[in-house]
């Protein structure tokens, strides 16, 4: 999620930070990241299984614009969190190996758990965006999911991320906030405020109790930061930018998910206000199930037809150059 506003402390889509708040917000980062990697799974509904695998291959799919199976031999990620992307493409075979990055040692720490549970080798580095610790041409992808956001100098990364790649590969992230589609679903954020109460009462969940976050108030702190670490949020031509600049090629930006996402931060906010054990098993299947419905007649109606700014999400997809300059 990322603030209306596209700016924390005057950094702009794109835009380079001083250093005093670049430290700022990477010490933010590791913190709200370290502290959410515990509930992050559940938070998100993360799925490892034939979901998880068909909704993270139709995305990379949706963002390159082609077949991804069999693909990239090796692959980057970059905020990996606890391996939503990397782990589902290994799983879908659109990915031969998978070297996952992350600014939190909580996160890859999950990320390992998952990744044992599932029987996949992953390598982890706890690495910054605009300091990846390996040589160049390295890898055929560099990948991410909701991450770009997080990063407040986009310039630097995207210069990295070219470095890395085998000429000719590909760079591709979905799930970055658009500035627009971020206004618009405040509307439903704060309609979940409003009738929050009343929702609790039909379905018969407590509400919230004070300090539920796990870890008490430090905890709590932590999670309050995650207006923070949400530093940008995108026009097309703002997330374009900076891979321009690096020199990528066939760029392109896509939108994805507009009533899919009303409809799900409404639930999300209705939920945040009441205990999780105690919201109906009936509730959960209804708001999965609406979500994936939904998502479904945004693909096949809207996204076709409407400005990429106007949905919520945004992808992005470019090419190094094909022979090395």
């Amino acid at each position: 999620m990322a603030p209306a506003s596209a700016t924390v402390e005057g950094v702009r889509a794109g835009a380079m930070a001083p250093p005093p708040i670049v430290e700022r917000i990477h010490d933010v980062n590791e913190r709200y990241h370290d502290v959410a990697a515990a509930e992050y799974d559940a938070k998100w509904g993360i799925d490892f299984g034939e979901l998880g695998r068909g909704q993270v291959l139709g995305k990379l799919e949706k963002t390159l614009g082609a077949p991804a199976t069999g693909a990239f031999p090796r692959a980057l990620e970059i905020g990996s969190g606890t391996g939503y992307f990397a782990l589902n493409l290994l799983r879908a075979g659109a990915i031969g190996e998978a070297t996952c990055t992350d600014l939190s040692p909580g996160m890859l720490a999950a990320l390992a758990r998952n990744a044992r549970e599932l029987g996949l080798p992953v390598r982890t580095r706890v690495a910054e965006a605009t300091a990846l610790p390996f040589p160049p041409a390295s890898f055929d992808l560099v990948v991410g999911h909701a991450v770009l956001h997080h990063l407040p100098n986009l310039d630097s990364a995207f210069a990295e991320f070219r470095r890395v790649l085998a000429p000719g590969g590909i760079v591709a992230f979905a799930g970055e906030p658009s500035r627009r589609g971020d206004r618009l679903a405040a509307v439903p954020k704060r309609l979940a405020g409003w009738t929050a109460p009343a929702w609790r009462r039909l379905v018969g969940a407590p509400p919230l109790a004070a300090g539920h976050a796990s870890g008490g108030g430090r905890a709590l702190a932590d999670h309050a930061l995650e207006h923070v670490v949400d530093v940008h949020a995108f026009t097309s031509a703002s997330l374009a930018g900076p891979a321009r600049r690096a020199g990528f090629e066939e760029v392109r930006v896509r939108g994805e998910e507009l009533l899919a996402n009303w409809f799900g931060w409404f639930n999300r906010g209705l939920e945040a206000t009441a205990e999780p054990d105690g919201i109906p098993a009936l509730w959960r299947r209804y708001a999965y199930h609406g979500y994936l419905l939904l998502q479904r007649a945004d693909r096949r109606w809207l996204e076709p037809r409407l400005p990429a700014e106007i949905f919520y999400n945004l992808m992005l997809s470019g090419r190094a150059p094909r022979s090395a300059s």
